[in-house]
């Protein structure tokens, strides 16, 4: 489990990626060994998966974003899964419970690159129906979530 420490670095680490190891570990009273120790062990164990920056995706044209339900074959679930999650303008992919198996959230420049999107993934094996809808305006769109 986590302890206090890496739960504070988490948090610094999930509001400012690019802080220096010296200024957390300033930030945090600890060393800059303990900091990067700890970085490293959150890396190992697959807490930390990347460092990375929050894009404004409209404002660089995509203005698009859609939810799209996905009713598979059962037997070939993962399978799709894996297919649809490489496609580069995909967000998110989840695996669900209830009428449709997965929940594909993805960004397009217009409607004319979802419908082609759409297309495709009707045309693919195993995959029986979609149900798309498309967000009208985004409210809230932030996976920085803190550490409890």
């Amino acid at each position: 489990m986590l302890d206090e420490l890496d739960k504070k670095i988490l948090n610094v680490l999930i509001e400012n990626p690019r802080i220096t190891y010296r200024k957390l570990a300033k930030t945090l009273g600890v060393s800059v060994g303990t900091v990067y120790a700890r970085i490293k062990k959150l890396i190992s164990r697959g807490i930390i998966k990347d460092f990375t920056i929050q894009v404004n995706f409209t404002k660089i044209g995509y203005d698009v974003t859609a939810l799209i339900l996905v009713k598979v074959d059962g037997k070939h679930i993962i399978d799709v899964e894996r297919e649809v999650a490489k496609y580069p303008n995909v967000c998110a992919v989840y695996d669900v419970t209830g009428e449709f198996d997965v929940i594909v959230v993805a960004k397009f420049r217009n409607i004319s690159e979802l419908n082609k999107f759409i297309k495709g993934l009707l045309a693919k094996p195993y995959v029986i129906s979609t149900n798309t809808s498309i967000a009208l305006n985004v409210v809230k769109e932030d996976f920085k979530l803190k550490v409890p």
